[in-house]
């Protein structure tokens, strides 16, 4: 696939056949991920894998708008961390393209994934920090639910000329 098309056909998917994800392929979506821009390139992302069926599933005991986690053999936490780039805003940017490029690549590796939020949900982060163990100094900014698609999502036209403004408003 070239670049735009699979920007194009990205859609999120909630349903998973129960296949395992390779750990190359895993690999292959962190890199994508760590490949993202960042403010000053400071690049301070982390992640967590979840491949174990009860800690994929504790993610839903924390987040109940999360229910397409409990149908998902892999599950990524992004994070940042504040000792690496200290302003918040900067982080949940540079955190949300490594997300966006992890989602990127889960699509062109044949599978499905779909962006959870958990920044700036405070009972979320707390949740996800506590369970999982996370030092005080990284923020789990958002969680990826990912598997091998069970479902086909229509791709729908999105451009909407009226939202594009020339020079001024």
């Amino acid at each position: 696939m070239n670049a735009l098309k699979v920007i194009m056909s990205r859609r999120s998917i909630r349903q998973y056949k129960k296949k395992k994800v390779s750990k190359e392929k895993i690999n292959q979506i962190l890199k994508a991920a760590m490949y993202a821009p960042s403010a000053m390139n400071y690049q301070p992302w982390h992640f967590i894998i979840l491949n174990k069926r009860e800690d994929i599933d504790h993610l839903f005991k924390i987040n109940p708008h999360a229910e397409m986690i409990l149908k998902a053999p892999l599950a990524i936490i992004v994070c940042g961390d504040l000792k690496t780039e200290m302003n918040i805003d900067y982080l949940v940017q540079d955190c949300s393209a490594a997300t966006q490029n992890a989602l990127l690549a889960i699509h062109e590796l044949g599978l499905g994934g779909v962006w959870v939020s958990s920044y700036p949900n405070k009972d979320t982060v707390e949740g996800i920090k506590k369970y999982y163990e996370i030092p005080e100094n990284i923020v789990p900014v958002s969680i990826i639910s990912l598997g091998y698609p069970a479902e086909e999502v229509k791709t729908e036209d999105r451009f909407n000329e009226s939202r594009i403004h020339l020079n001024k408003w």
